[in-house]
């Protein structure tokens, strides 16, 4: 697939107005998406867990303008409220995939979305939100085209998703994604995300998700800044190789069902992307005294225990903490007796791994 195979090329059912719902999760990378080229086009390839409850529903309600128009025309809400903030976002989004939806100026829209989690929670709500909103508009764009086939308009919702925001494209289907072209792995592209398509061991069903919030305050860098202070980084094109041979690893360990050498990976993917942080120019220290008692907490429950308990991060001070679904039981009173005290007000969030978008049937 190229960018024109997603240019559409019949458009012949009429629509004036109407609304669609969906609802789309956030995801966890294992391997970590840091770096990336023009047209989100990631440095390397990545790979993650599609999560369950964290979520976004979008619900996009569209008119026919009376005449063609030469600006977009639509007013975003989140939980109900006017959100004017989010609005730069959108108009750049829509600028970005007009070529590929060429009937975004015949229609006005009314854009409201909510989310399961707290906004400021250091979950992924772009993810969620942008591809949430990607499917709407292939909704829109099925009524008018209703030959299109369920794999194209899959595959046309993650590549809108990744223009909006590039881990986006990854939580349109589960339960695990991989973005970004990887010799090994068949069907991979840097255009949009792919239903992995190896072996995959039941230890990793239902895989579980327990996000400790530690800070729930805004972002200290965005992610379009991270990603741009990869462009001259001294370690740059190494760590780019090490992603790549990190999914081959991933891949024998998904056949196996080995733990210990999942852990392993996603840790250092986990810490590997804060040292990148640390070791640019601009460098920014993005965990928090209380993450780093998390981790040093897991690895003493691992050592006594023998359980497969293990800590992922994202661009922040929060934790993910995944481990198998067999463990969940003693697994879940060791976070409660011992991490929620280095939580804000002891908030975390229970969460596992889930199969992707869905749409909500409108009453």
């Amino acid at each position: 697939m190229t960018e024109k195979d997603f240019v559409p090329k019949d458009l012949s059912e009429e629509i004036k107005e109407g609304k669609t719902t969906w609802q789309s999760p956030s995801n966890i990378a294992l391997v970590k998406y840091w770096g990336k080229k023009e047209n989100q086009v990631p440095a390397n390839p990545s790979i993650s867990f599609t999560l369950n409850s964290c979520r976004t529903t979008t619900t996009l309600a569209y008119r026919k303008r009376a005449k063609k128009a030469t600006d977009f025309d639509f007013e975003v809400y989140f939980e109900g409220e006017r959100k004017e903030s989010f609005e730069p976002k959108i108009q750049e989004f829509f600028q970005r995939v007009e070529q590929y939806l060429p009937f975004l100026k015949d229609f006005s829209f009314y854009i409201d979305t909510s989310n399961t989690f707290p906004h400021s929670s250091g979950i992924a709500s772009s993810a969620s939100g942008m591809s949430a909103l990607a499917l709407c508009l292939m909704d829109l764009e099925k009524m008018m085209a209703p030959q299109m086939e369920k794999n194209y308009f899959l595959q046309k919702a993650s590549f809108l998703a990744r223009l909006g925001s590039g881990s986006a494209c990854r939580s349109i289907e589960g339960n695990l994604v991989v973005w970004g072209k990887h010799r090994n792995i068949p069907g991979s592209s840097d255009l949009f995300g792919v239903k992995y398509p190896g072996e995959v061991h039941d230890n990793f069903r239902n895989y579980q998700d327990t996000i400790l919030l530690v800070d729930k305050g805004e972002k200290q860098v965005s992610s379009s800044l991270g990603h741009g202070l990869m462009n001259d980084h001294p370690f740059a094109e190494n760590r780019f190789e090490q992603a790549h041979g990190n999914l081959n690893k991933l891949q024998e360990i998904f056949r196996s069902g080995n733990l210990s050498e999942f852990i392993k990976v996603v840790e250092s993917e986990a810490l590997t992307l804060h040292a990148m942080m640390m070791t640019s120019q601009p460098y920014f220290l993005l965990m928090k005294p209380n993450t780093l008692a998390i981790i040093n907490s897991i690895f003493s429950f691992r050592k006594e225990t023998g359980l497969h308990l293990c800590f992922t991060l994202d661009a922040g001070a929060n934790v993910h903490l995944l481990y198998p679904e067999y463990e969940k039981e003693e697994t879940l009173e060791f976070i409660k007796a011992e991490l929620l005290e280095y939580c804000e007000k002891e908030q975390f969030i229970l969460d596992g791994t889930g199969d992707g978008a869905e749409k909500v049937e409108l009453a």
